[in-house]
């Protein structure tokens, strides 16, 4: 009787979808926090499990960590087992989340990995002197205009930078070597280079578990008669939702993506 109980609940499953930053209508802790403790909580109905979409090639580091690490401690503190199920993208950022997962799989054609991190931006710098514009900063420490895009570029600034980037790189190597832990089968320099690979590769490489969807998950789960309670960030209403979102979500992720600051992309 208790095992049909549970088995009538019907299993959640979490939407991880977009660009990973801190700002607002992107996928962060603030957006994604309350959809998984609702997740979490229903999953401790049906059976102790939560299911989570991912669809997204990455972002912000802070946000990827912030996420997982989320993921884990309610893991943890609930007993709910948590797949991890890739669509069309679960790359840097967004396989970090995957990874904070008790098992992934993905489509045979999904992109997976990259597990690298990137940074840049742009040097004008001959521009304004084509121009006739004096460039006036001031500062407080001898740094603090460090990477400045209107001065020529400084050897020191490109080696603290590289620094910086090993040092985050460093980090999700050690995340992805703590989940994937036993399962990794291919050499290091060819799995944290930063590139990708689809999904049937992901699974001889250990990144993923197995190949599958939500559908087929979810059947798996519960039979043909289970039932799904996809959990989703709330969508603007109105007109407004046509006229202006995707332009202005079009240009934060196209600031996102050429800013300075390192992305796990």
């Amino acid at each position: 009787m208790s095992i049909f109980f549970w088995r009538t609940k019907p299993i959640p499953v979490v939407e991880l979808k977009g660009i990973i930053a801190s700002r607002a209508g992107a996928l962060n802790l603030r957006s994604a926090g309350p959809l998984l403790e609702r997740g979490f909580a229903l999953g401790k109905l049906a059976g102790k499990r939560l299911v989570l979409a991912i669809e997204s090639p990455g972002g912000s580091p802070v946000q990827s960590d912030l996420i997982g690490q989320f993921i884990r401690r309610r893991a943890e503190e609930t007993g709910v087992r948590v797949t991890a199920v890739i669509g069309d993208v679960g790359a840097s950022g967004g396989y970090w989340i995957a990874c904070a997962a008790d098992e992934i799989r993905a489509n045979p054609m999904s992109i997976v990995g990259s597990i690298g991190v990137i940074g840049g931006g742009f040097g004008v710098n001959r521009l304004i002197e084509r121009l006739d514009i004096d460039r006036r900063v001031y500062t407080a420490g001898r740094n603090k205009a460090r990477l400045d895009p209107f001065s020529p570029e400084k050897p020191e600034d490109v080696a603290f930078t590289r620094a910086l980037l090993d040092d985050l790189h460093g980090h999700f190597k050690d995340w992805v070597r703590g989940r994937r832990a036993g399962k990794l089968t291919r050499p290091e320099e060819e799995l944290f280079d930063g590139s990708y690979m689809i999904g049937s590769r992901a699974v001889e490489a250990g990144l993923v578990d197995r190949l599958g969807d939500v559908d087929g998950l979810l059947r798996e789960m519960g039979g043909t008669k289970v039932r799904a309670a996809w959990l989703r960030p709330k969508r603007s209403r109105g007109l407004l939702r046509f006229l202006g979102r995707g332009a202005r979500e079009a240009a934060a992720e196209v600031a996102e993506i050429w800013s300075e600051r390192p992305q796990l992309r």
